[in-house]
């Protein structure tokens, strides 16, 4: 596998509101158009930020103008639209999870994850609808999450299962103010009417003594006639302080049970991974303290080994950058700390063709961060 072609997606503004880029995600449209969503903000973490589209007929290579079709006020109070994912339900059929923080509830200035707690910020999850590709949209409506899950965190799309039904993953988190311990999980919830209703939320990951943290699952189908479902975990141990191997999980019966987890032997934070028509998977992922890199490998099928010969690197920062801040002090200190990464979070797609497009925020500090892609051939 080797890196084709790359670029840039969204190029930041400095000391303006699209001062920063974060939190791409990518969809195959019905209609051959790539859509790629982000959230765009002053800084990483800052209450005026909101969604921006954009749209591309040449499978990535090149991008039409930002669209802001959402609004970020949300039943009159101020927010942010922090993580925003679109999924094709069918022809030109979209529909649109957004992860929205409450910005009025501690003030404009509250910092998202409390560092004296681990506590984060109220936040709501909305839907929304389009009939035309995403020109249009419905208006917001709330998925309602059980109180005991507090804070719901929306880290990947909505995810269409053989079945037909949907699937919507959710991280729990502590409510800003609270000092009980953390005791983080996963829970699923399944919807039979498009995302309508939802059913109650069922717990898949958690470790019972709330050590490990089980963050941003990236759930992905299996290529049919597989029925799988396939999820890669950012791992990690807020005892020892410390980022763990990648884990992989297998569900088949669409997401209620899964495998143990699998140690891939790399580390840290997966990305949604592509899969091919013929099975195989092209998992990104990003070594943020070991080589502080973004890099590929490639598997033949959802449960099979991730070859080291097809690993590519994409991005390496560069030796006079300074280091990714985050793997000394407490487990607060290490969410404060992800604000301040200039690299990260990528999105793999799979393109008609086979080749990969992949999206990612980079920047040279984190007062300039844009949303750059790259495209892979996996059988280069």
């Amino acid at each position: 596998m080797r890196v084709i072609d790359s670029g840039v997606l969204n190029a930041p503004e400095p000391g303006t509101p699209r001062a920063v880029s974060k939190q791409v995600h990518l969809t195959n449209l019905g209609d051959g158009t790539i859509m790629a969503v982000y959230r765009i903000g002053a800084a990483s973490d800052t209450a005026n930020g909101t969604a921006e589209i954009r749209r591309s007929k040449e499978g990535g290579l090149s991008w039409g103008p930002p669209e802001r079709p959402f609004g970020s006020m949300i039943n009159g109070r101020m927010g942010t639209i922090y993580a925003l994912g679109v999924t094709q339900l069918a022809g030109s059929r979209l529909i649109a999870a957004n992860l929205w923080v409450d910005r009025e509830a501690f003030g404009p200035d509250a910092p998202l994850f409390n560092p004296e707690t681990e506590g984060c910020l109220p936040m709501k999850i909305f839907l929304a609808n389009s009939e035309d590709n995403g020109w249009t949209w419905s208006t917001w409506r709330e998925v309602p999450v059980p109180a005991d899950v507090g804070p719901p965190s929306l880290t990947s799309p909505i995810r269409r299962l053989p079945s037909g039904r949907l699937l919507l993953s959710i991280e729990s988190n502590k409510e800003y103010w609270s000092t009980e311990p953390w005791f983080q999980r996963v829970v699923l919830l399944h919807s039979s009417d498009e995302g309508q209703t939802w059913s109650e939320p069922v717990t898949v990951i958690q470790d019972p003594a709330g050590r490990i943290r089980n963050w941003d699952l990236r759930i992905a189908r299996a290529a049919p006639p597989d029925t799988r479902l396939v999820s890669f975990g950012w791992t990690y141990d807020s005892e020892t302080v410390s980022y763990l191997n990648i884990q992989r999980r297998l569900s088949s019966d669409e997401g209620l049970t899964w495998t143990e987890p699998e140690d891939l032997g790399f580390t840290d934070q997966p990305a949604h991974p592509a899969v091919l028509s013929d099975g195989r998977v092209v998992l990104v992922w990003v070594d943020r303290f070991g080589t502080h890199s973004i890099r590929a490998r490639v598997a033949a099928s959802v449960d099979a080994p991730f070859d080291p010969s097809t690993e590519v690197v994409l991005y390496q920062l560069p030796e006079a950058a300074p280091a990714p801040a985050g793997t000394d002090g407490d487990g607060g200190e290490a969410l404060v700390a992800m604000q301040g990464w200039t690299f990260g979070l990528p999105f793999a797609l799979a393109r008609p063709d086979d080749k990969v497009l992949v999206a990612c925020y980079l920047g040279d500090r984190e007062g300039a961060i844009g949303i750059n892609w790259y495209l892979l051939d996996p059988d280069a």
